[in-house]
């Protein structure tokens, strides 16, 4: 896996074991990252990814500008991983990588982010569990990746894409 644009594009970043995670491929992180700079504006913004696997999408919003980070991962065995590609990246003091369950330590964040991003195993029943669980602190978009559909919980879709088995919706409160 590469970063696609940035301060860092063309990086090199190691996957985890197939087994354990799913990278969002390139062509749907590009578009991702393309429809939300179409949005917002991505200096001083902060970004959350709630399930955040290999860290790719945390890193990607990082080089394309966005000044803080944070990623939740609840395997251990990818925290490593993440950390090592995090140094390979250098000067990423603004990325926080926590270890643990997403859906119980999200309510206990006092601050809000910009963007969230919710990428939780597919077929794992929690996509409304995961967007109640940030509505206290989302100050804007949130984006869920998912193949079945969804109750939005009372967000609003702004927009949504679909690639192969997956959608891509674009959300606000």
């Amino acid at each position: 896996m590469i970063i696609t644009a940035g301060k860092f594009k063309g990086i090199n970043i190691k996957a985890p074991d197939e087994k354990i995670t799913r990278p969002t491929l390139s062509k749907v992180r590009m578009s991702v990252f393309n429809t939300l700079q179409s949005m917002i504006d991505f200096e001083n913004k902060s970004f959350l990814d709630m399930f955040s696997g290999s860290g790719i999408m945390g890193m990607e919003a990082y080089s394309r500008g966005f000044s803080n980070v944070v990623m939740i991962e609840k395997n251990k065995k990818v925290i490593p991983v993440i950390k090592s590609n995090l140094k390979n990246l250098k000067s990423t003091e603004e990325i926080k990588v926590l270890n643990g369950d997403s859906l119980k330590l999200v309510p206990a964040f006092y601050g809000k982010f910009d963007v969230i991003y919710i990428d939780p195993p597919y077929f794992s029943g929690i996509y409304e569990k995961s967007l109640e669980a940030v509505k206290s602190i989302s100050e804007g978009i949130v984006i869920l990746e998912h193949v079945t559909d969804v109750d939005f919980c009372g967000y609003e879709l702004v927009k949504q894409k679909k690639y192969g088995d997956k959608f891509i919706s674009f959300l606000t409160l």
